[in-house]
């Protein structure tokens, strides 16, 4: 049976702010071919009787991927290219800061490029723009700087100064998932800023891979791994009406290791988690060696399965860490997204679930180019209730039973 656009969720019947274009950064090249792959299939699907949208400059494209490149000097020193017109072009830059998989040479050696360099590398594309484009869209997965938002010290404000520069060179929307702080939206009141939590992708992914969760508060609960934490776990426990629960981290402030105070323990303040599945949720996992403490805390206290939750897994320290966590049965699984770069070891750990968000950042691009509202797609409230009935009802078919 051949399908419309409505059966997508998003309306293309209607004349785009104009011709798409898509320009990935470098490290964004999956991303990118996943999100090129499901805007042509809408693409094909759309029937406007409408003779100038079929006349519109690039709608004759056969990819929306925009091709473009930074190549460097010997000193390290880059530009940016664009391999093709973009005049008039409602142009979407994906890029992912995190991406140290991609290297250049300086000097004669192999350098990773940081997020420092990433950053730059978009400025100079969106200065290869020069202006030419009808619009430019910036989708930033982790937001540059973001845990550098505010200022406790002589120090300086790094997100807020990267989101200005962003604004002052063009940029009208900057789309980012799961900000350390969405406070910093602040930082630029005029300018287009979207915070997107991707809930309903990472239930979704969960529910996919564990079968025999019991979503009730007699068998599962969230714990917030600490109290900048708790608005997104208070999201999760209220949609799936669980219990919750809160980890403090007691720090010691008199060192620094690393740019950061140590956590001393971890204090627990909540319900009981003996004989339950403990959800912790979080926007990232760096080193990982916290979130490991707070998963031995919660088994001390007879928790049952650990599941962790966060949006980029970034893995700092390696994850051999997480592979003795699992063997010990203190972790039990590990959700994320793909929304930035994963190592290889870590895609194949047993232990961890991938949770695609180039469906969601699809859905996003296309509502913005024809200028739609996002409100739909930012309340993922009767998505999650009808993802979670359904895995219910199966559930009950298996001989599930719940309290």
């Amino acid at each position: 049976m051949s399908r419309t656009p409505a059966d997508w969720s998003v309306d293309l019947n209607t004349i785009p702010y104009g011709p798409l274009g898509v320009i990935t950064m470098a490290g964004c090249e999956d991303v990118g071919q996943r999100v090129n792959s499901w805007l042509q299939k809408w693409h094909d699907y759309v029937e406007v009787q409408d003779e100038d949208y079929y006349t519109m400059t690039g709608r004759d494209r056969d990819s929306f991927l925009i091709k473009a490149a930074c190549p460097r000097f010997g000193t390290g020193e880059a530009k940016g290219i664009l391999k093709e017109s973009v005049r008039g072009y409602d142009i979407y830059i994906i890029v992912d800061v995190c991406a140290y998989n991609v290297t250049y040479q300086m000097y004669g050696q192999t350098v990773p490029m940081s997020p420092d360099d990433h950053f730059q590398d978009l400025k100079r594309i969106i200065a290869a723009v020069a202006g030419k484009a009808k619009r430019i869209n910036v989708i930033m997965p982790f937001l540059y700087e973001s845990r550098q938002h505010r200022r406790t010290g002589r120090e300086s404000l790094d997100c807020a100064m990267a989101l200005h520069e962003l604004i002052n060179m063009g940029v009208s929307n900057i789309l980012t998932f799961d900000a350390h702080d969405p406070r910093v939206t602040n930082a630029i009141p005029l300018g287009g800023f979207e915070n997107i939590m991707p809930t309903y992708q990472m239930l979704k992914a969960l529910c996919k891979n564990v079968k025999d969760l019991r979503l009730d508060k007699a068998n599962t609960m969230f714990v917030s791994p600490d109290e900048g934490a708790m608005q997104r776990n208070i999201y999760y426990a209220s949609v799936l009406s669980l219990d919750l629960g809160m980890s403090y981290k007691r720090r010691d402030y008199s060192t620094i290791i690393n740019g950061r105070n140590p956590i001393v323990a971890h204090e627990y303040l909540g319900a009981s988690v003996e004989g339950k599945d403990v959800l912790v949720v979080d926007d990232m996992i760096s080193s990982g060696e916290s979130v490991i403490d707070l998963a031995k805390e919660l088994k001390s206290r007879g928790a049952n399965r650990i599941i962790v939750l966060a949006t980029f897994a970034f893995f700092t320290n390696g994850i051999e860490a997480f592979n003795e966590a699992f063997r010990d049965g203190i972790i039990y699984r590990v959700v994320s997204t793909n929304a930035t770069y994963r190592r290889p070891e870590l895609l194949a750990a047993e232990w961890y679930i991938d949770a695609d968000l180039s469906k969601y950042i699809s859905y996003l691009i296309a509502t913005l180019n024809h200028d739609r509202s996002l409100n739909d797609l930012l309340q993922p409230l009767k998505r999650i209730q009808n993802l979670v009935a359904k895995y219910k009802e199966e559930q009950t078919k298996n001989g599930i039973r719940f309290v």
